[in-house]
């Protein structure tokens, strides 16, 4: 299997397989299948190492692994949409490797206690934090944009084969010769990742230094206010911008934040349910994991034709309620092969929400923020699980199993019943292609990259038949605005002549203004702008300005 160039785009098709059909794409899932079989072995070791200890401490181990997204995933973001992605994910691939491989020597040397398993464990999430922005940001640069779909759904096929198999194995391992040997396997699936990603060659992924809109599209921002100057603080404020004035992304958070708590139960308390509900060993619970992995596995190739049925509100409600019901089966049932079953459609629901959800966020992203606010996605999802795993787990230790399971269930109804006023926003309008439609600036003196804030005044003149018309348009405009850089954004009528319209936002700095001319602008932008731009006066253009603050004393007064 070659991995030497990257392949050409062919036509999006409506099959389940079409991704794999990019030679890069199909190495890297293969391998990541492998790697995800060595993580399910191991969470079944490790789980299965504190499964005689407290519900609580028992439960710390998704809390060890997901707490660090909640700690790195704005940063790791950060990472991936400034330096080269394919660096950044051999980086953690190789730091992976070596925190697996001291879970193994400390295993076979039969001193891994509770403490060093949980902080190794940790550092397995640390790696997670920084690989997982990158890995989803690279992956439209692979495939064509009409594929994401497919991309999300083969990434869950790819996680939850693992699940379905590396748990049985990792089981069978431990009962057979001890966690050490599904730790040493782990470390070793990951470094047949990092080899996949040394041998790939071809334009640098999105991110890199071929440019922060696309792998081979020249170089970043020119002149001084190039997007190298800017800094981590800023680079993590322009994603959570971008998030907090992206409706369409605010709303698949809030529906992910509807979904995790609940959900997430089913992971925490699922070892439990093993053990002390249906006196299973590492063997049987490994077979329990395996039965949702058969099913989310199913679920992939169910999903278009769900989407296509339900569409994307009613698939994200019937994976909810089918959740629901699987936690109260496994509240009330002490039958092995009964929970087995049950646990077929339980895998179907999580592929169907995740895959959707994931989706959902990946088609609005442009280029150049993309890592951050799928950082932002992870954490949501991630860091409902880390905060909410220790709660399944005291109630577990409290009023009981059942209790918790219940519990969960009706959280997961009252979500669902919530979302019915929360639909996602239509994305078939939303068009993410970077549209460098803005010139250069002309300006008599040069600042420099920290200049500002900068005040950018522009001066429209309307028809009085289009004033009202004209103003709701601009409110889509300062959604764009405000997404790209601006700190504030106003739009005001000129008292002495009802005609002009003056319209004012603040950007922080030269840097960020400059990254809205090259770089942070898309076709959704300009055909927003262009609509209300069509109701100016006949003859009239924009007349744009721009002013700096001499307060800090960084742009000369006097030349």
């Amino acid at each position: 299997m070659s991995t030497a160039t990257t392949p050409a785009r062919r036509p999006a098709d409506d099959s389940a397989w079409a991704p794999l059909t990019s030679r890069v794409f199909r190495a890297l899932w293969i391998v990541q299948l492998v790697s995800n079989v060595g993580g399910w072995m191991q969470t079944v070791g490790a789980q299965w190492l504190l499964v005689g200890h407290d519900a609580a401490l028992l439960t710390l181990v998704q809390t060890a692994a997901s707490l660090p997204v909640v700690l790195l995933a704005l940063p790791s973001g950060v990472l991936a949409d400034r330096h080269d992605r394919r660096a950044v994910l051999l980086a953690a691939q190789a730091a992976m490797a070596a925190v697996a491989t001291a879970l193994a020597v400390l295993a076979f040397a039969g001193a891994l206690t509770p403490g060093p398993l949980l902080a190794l464990t940790f550092l397995l999430g640390c790696g997670t934090a920084v690989m997982g922005p990158a890995w989803q940001a690279v992956q439209p640069s692979l495939v064509d944009r009409r594929q994401l779909g497919q991309v999300a759904a083969l990434g869950a096929v790819s996680m939850n084969t693992a699940r379905a198999v590396g748990p049985a194995i990792g089981g069978a391992v431990v009962a057979a010769a001890g966690a050490g040997w599904v730790f040493a396997f782990n470390a070793a699936s990951f470094l047949g990742v990092a080899l996949v990603l040394k041998r790939w060659r071809g334009p640098v992924p999105e991110g890199g230094p071929g440019g922060p809109t696309g792998g081979s599209s020249g170089g970043r921002s020119g002149g001084r206010g190039g997007a190298r100057e800017e800094g981590l603080l800023a680079a993590v404020q322009a994603g959570r911008r971008y998030v907090r004035n992206a409706p369409g992304v605010r709303r698949v958070l809030l529906r992910t934040a509807l979904f995790v708590p609940g959900a997430g139960a089913l992971w925490a308390l699922l070892p439990l349910v093993a053990r002390r509900s249906l006196g299973l060993g590492p063997g049987g619970y490994g077979l329990l994991l395996g039965a949702v992995g058969v099913g989310a596995v199913g679920g992939a190739f169910a999903l278009p034709a769900l989407r296509r049925r339900l569409g994307a509100d009613g698939t994200l409600t019937a994976g909810t309620l089918v959740l629901a019901g699987v936690l109260a089966v496994l509240a009330t049932v002490r039958v092995p092969w009964l929970v087995g079953l049950v646990l077929l459609p339980a895998g179907v629901a999580w592929i169907v929400v995740l895959s959707t959800l994931n989706a959902a966020v990946q088609t609005r992203l442009p280029g150049w923020v993309r890592a951050r606010a799928l950082a932002v996605h992870l954490l949501v999802f991630q860091g409902g699980q880390a905060v909410t795993a220790p709660l399944w787990g005291v109630l577990s230790d409290g009023p009981g199993t059942t209790t918790a399971l219940l519990a969960a269930g009706a959280l997961l109804l009252a979500g669902a019943a919530a979302a019915l006023r929360l639909p996602l926003h239509d994305a078939d309008g939303v068009d993410p292609t970077p549209s460098a439609h803005w010139p250069v600036p002309p300006l008599a003196v040069e600042p420099g990259g920290a200049d500002g804030p900068v005040l950018v005044t522009v001066v429209h003149r309307v028809a009085p038949e289009h004033r009202t018309a004209f103003a709701a348009r601009m409110r889509r405009v300062a959604g764009s605005r405000r997404r790209t850089g601006a700190l504030t954004w106003g739009l005001y009528q000129d008292g002495g002549e009802p005609e002009r319209f003056v319209e004012t936002y603040l950007v922080p700095s030269w840097t960020e203004h400059l990254a809205q001319h090259a770089g942070r602008l898309t076709a959704g932008d300009r055909r927003d702008e262009e609509a209300a731009r069509a109701l100016l006066l006949p003859g009239t253009v924009p007349v744009v300005t721009h002013a700096f603050d001499v307060t800090a004393g960084r742009f000369p007064v006097g030349g």
